[in-house]
């Protein structure tokens, strides 16, 4: 199989990235804003979460919508297709949990 043509690898060019399955795991049950994001995950900086909602947005994982007030509101909410990667959400999810207590540590 060509390394272009492997599922795997598509998947992963959608959804790898260090912070964007932990994106979309909080926007499964409800649309949020970047800021609430950001709190949700401070590890990453505020530039990296535009740019991994960006990337995820770009190919069709989460929908950007703007609302009219002062100032505008602008939410993520997962698409209809992003709603097909919840069972590889879920089944990573319950793979770290059933796994937790055994990371090891690379010498």
């Amino acid at each position: 199989m060509n390394y272009n043509q492997c599922p795997i690898m598509r998947t992963l060019e959608v959804i790898g990235g260090k912070w964007k399955p932990i994106i979309l795991h909080y926007l499964i049950d409800e649309p949020r804003r970047a800021g609430e994001l950001q709190r949700l995950v401070p590890q990453a900086s505020a530039k990296v979460i535009t740019q991994q909602l960006r990337e995820l947005e770009r190919d069709g994982i989460i929908t950007r919508s703007i609302r009219s007030q002062i100032p505008p509101r602008v939410d993520y909410a997962l698409s209809d297709r992003g709603r097909t990667l919840l069972p590889v959400l879920e089944s990573m999810c319950a793979w770290g949990a059933a796994h937790a207590t055994e990371r090891r540590s690379v010498a």
